[in-house]
């Protein structure tokens, strides 16, 4: 990971995995030391050996200076411009299936906004939309 790392000149890394309080800490610790990384910390797509294991490991990187996100707010900094068209349905597909109440507002703005189908349980159906009186 070191070599990839300095090869690519890249310092800022993004982490999530498992163990939270073993590997994940380990390998930011060392990073932010050894290469003046900057680590953000996917505290929501990494899992410890307990809540509580999990819970205060990521104290112990954000007391040293790791950035904690979760993965939606990775999903959607990496958008940065929703004119970004290249990107903009794969991302706003994720949202709407994994984002829970986000992904319900991103469904409504899509039948108010786009005037598209209404999603349903199933993704094979769907509901024409109802237009406005």
């Amino acid at each position: 990971v070191r070599d990839a790392l300095k090869a690519n000149g890249r310092k800022k890394v993004i982490v999530a995995g498992l163990w939270t309080e073993v590997c994940n800490t380990t390998f930011a610790l060392c990073a932010m030391l050894e290469g003046d990384y900057e680590i953000y910390m996917v505290g929501d797509a990494s899992g410890g050996t307990s809540k509580e294991a999990h819970d205060y490991a990521m104290q112990r990187m954000v007391q040293a200076g790791v950035v904690p996100v979760t993965w939606q707010q990775v999903l959607l900094e990496w958008q940065r411009d929703w004119k970004n068209r290249d990107t903009y349905d794969a991302v706003m597909k994720v949202a709407k299936e994994h984002s829970g109440a986000y992904g319900m507002g991103v469904d409504y703005a899509y039948t108010m906004v786009h005037k598209a189908a209404q999603r349903t349980a199933t993704p094979h159906e769907s509901i024409a939309p109802v237009p406005a009186r």
